[in-house]
C-alpha cells in the first residue's frame, strides 16, 4: 500500500469490481484504452488487475480516495508482457473514472507510484507510453518529470493499422 496526501494505492477487493466495471465501461475511458470492453473482457481484465498484484507484488493498484474512501481508477508500475514493443520494461500507468480526471489524481499517484518503483524494483529505468493524441496523459507523465523518449516511440500492436491511437509516444525515468 502507498499513501499520499488525497489517495491510497492498494491491492484490489472483491467490493471494488462495481468501481471498475463503471470506469472501464465509460466510453471516455474506454477510448482512451482502445475501445469498449464486453462485460466479460471487463471481468477478464479485473481478474488479470488482481491477480498479478498478489502474484508479483507489482502491478496496478485501485487508487482510493481518502475524503470518501471511493475507488476513482488504479495507478501502479508493472512489468510490460512479453509480445508488446516495451517487453521487459517496467511500466508506470494510470488510468481513472471520467469523475476523477481534472483533479490532479493521476499526477500524485503516478509521482508515488514511480518514486516506489524506483526505489523498490530496481530498474534502470520506469517507461509510461500512451497514444499521440492523449495530451492528458502526456502532461502527467510531464509533470512527474518523466522525459520524451522518441527512440522507443512505436506502432501499438493490438490496435489496426487504421486505428487513430496506434502511435504511441514512450517517456521515461531513469535511476539517478
Amino acid at each position: 500500500m502507498i499513501e499520499t496526501e488525497r489517495l491510497i494505492l492498494r491491492q484490489w477487493r472483491s467490493q471494488d469490481r462495481a468501481a471498475w466495471n463503471a470506469m472501464m465501461g465509460d466510453p471516455e475511458v474506454a477510448y482512451w484504452l482502445g475501445g469498449e470492453m464486453t462485460p466479460v473482457e471487463m471481468a477478464a481484465s479485473f481478474d488479470r488487475a488482481r491477480m498479478l498484484l498478489e502474484l508479483d507484488g507489482v502491478g496496478m493498484w485501485a487508487a482510493e480516495r481518502k475524503t470518501d474512501g471511493a475507488v476513482i481508477g488504479s495507478v501502479g508500475v508493472r512489468r510490460v508482457m512479453a509480445g508488446h514493443p516495451m517487453a521487459g520494461e517496467v511500466e508506470i500507468g494510470w488510468r481513472l473514472a471520467r469523475s476523477a480526471w481534472g483533479s490532479g489524481y493521476a499526477s500524485e499517484g503516478a509521482a508515488a507510484a514511480l518514486s516506489w518503483g524506483l526505489a523498490q524494483l530496481d530498474p534502470l529505468r520506469i517507461v509510461a507510453f500512451t497514444a499521440n493524441t492523449n495530451l492528458r496523459s502526456q502532461a502527467v507523465m510531464e509533470r512527474i518529470a518523466m522525459v520524451r523518449s522518441p527512440l522507443d516511440d512505436f506502432e501499438h500492436p493490438a490496435l489496426s493499422p487504421e486505428h487513430p491511437l496506434r502511435r504511441h509516444l514512450v517517456y521515461e525515468m531513469r535511476r539517478p
